[in-house]
């Protein structure tokens, strides 16, 4: 099973296009099951329900999804960083200022997921894609940071990471992709996990 997570609208949207892009995804993708989760768009609480269902279904990879309002591309994220600085108030009023993450946990972490791979594989179906260096300091960071902290610090070796995805087309600052690409880039996305994950498991390192 592939855990896919996207976020609930916030900031006043209508709607979030990451996880209305996830829902959109096929129930299975290459023989694995496909579990879609939205996340509250509040600190800690995503993270603490995306690590509630891991410990419930041990899935074989996470892939977290959130929104990226003023990007053009889709956006694999590289690191998470152990800082939390909000912009705006969280959906519970939360405004975290310049203060870490968890305590004595490494200032950041990297993706686990084949990161690299999956904008190649979006750009060559023709999706805009590209690595991102920065998943901001928002909820997003915040859920990407404590979910790969939490796989790392339990050995789980379940390969983890974040995927952003700009605003639509017809939403402000929209690009010309809209919620249907970003769903049909996402199915890659996760194709080219589970390749990896299947790869590991024929070589015996999983």
């Amino acid at each position: 099973m592939i855990l896919i997570t996207g976020f609930e609208p916030f900031d006043g949207a209508e709607s979030n296009p990451s996880f209305e892009a996830v829902k959109m995804l096929p129930e299975k993708i290459k023989g694995e099951t496909v579990e879609k989760l939205e996340l509250p768009v509040v600190f800690s609480e995503a993270a603490e329900k995306v690590i509630a269902a891991i410990r419930k279904n041990t899935p074989k990879a996470v892939i977290m999804t959130g929104v990226a309002g003023g990007r053009e591309k889709i956006t694999p994220e590289v690191v998470a960083v152990n800082i939390a600085e909000a912009r705006i108030p969280d959906n519970k009023g939360n405004a975290p200022r310049w203060q870490p993450l968890i305590e004595g946990t490494p200032d950041g972490i990297f993706s686990t997921l084949p990161v690299g791979k999956m904008v190649q594989r979006m750009n060559e179906a023709g999706f805009g894609a590209a690595l991102s260096f920065s998943a901001g300091t928002y909820v997003c960071n915040d859920t990407f940071y404590r979910v790969c902290n939490y796989i790392k610090e339990n050995a789980l070796g379940i390969p983890c990471g974040f995927i952003h995805v700009p605003n639509p087309k017809g939403m402000e600052k929209g690009t010309d992709m809209t919620v249907e690409d970003f769903a049909k880039a996402l199915e890659i996305c996760v194709e080219t996990v589970v390749d990896r994950v299947q790869i590991r498991n024929l070589n015996g390192t999983e």
